[in-house]
């Protein structure tokens, strides 16, 4: 209905907000690992991915507190209707796990793209896809909008963990001569 649509596009302001101040961490993971690519080092590689993790999930648990705690009175900000105020409220513990959720895939997105593996991040982006639609058909008709925020933030657990499983390939092509 209109109020629970309303209520995702206000929440979805939080998703946006935690992906854009993560972007500071994405764009130094994709310079220290472009180097560390170029420069064959695998130390160099693994500092630079672990420095912006350290970061970007430090950041992430501020985010999400913030949200917690913040969020009802953006919601207010937000949107002036009180159905939609309270149908926000009610989804919100979704928005505060976002950032959480979401911070290794953010994360180690600049580290692909710094070491140019593209592919790597299409094919990983397929699969979280194929796995978000299926949580999406399991979830959505049991929890209605809730399951469809639990599958939008199982998506970025998808996304993280395919990337991270992916990670080792980029140490192995750093140390190759």
């Amino acid at each position: 209905g209109d109020v629970t649509l309303a209520a995702n596009q206000v929440l979805l302001q939080f998703v946006y907000l935690a992906s854009y101040a993560m972007d500071g961490f994405v764009f130094a993971a994709e310079s220290l690992v472009g180097q560390a690519m170029g420069a064959k080092a695998v130390a160099q590689l693994r500092r630079g991915a672990s420095v912006t993790a350290v970061w970007a999930f430090g950041s992430a648990i501020v985010m999400a507190a913030g949200f917690w705690i913040a969020g009802p009175f953006v919601i207010d900000v937000m949107a002036k209707d009180p159905a939609v105020q309270q149908a926000a409220r009610l989804y919100l513990p979704h928005m505060a796990l976002a950032p959480l959720l979401g911070a290794l895939a953010w994360m180690l997105d600049g580290v692909f793209i710094g070491a140019t593996r593209t592919k790597d991040m299409r094919n990983m982006m397929i699969l979280s896809f194929l796995g978000y639609c299926g949580l999406v058909l399991l979830l959505l008709p049991s929890f209605g909008n809730h399951g469809l925020w639990m599958a939008m933030n199982g998506f970025f657990i998808l996304r993280g963990v395919s990337l991270a499983l992916r990670y080792p390939a980029l140490e192995r092509v750093a140390a190759a001569p």
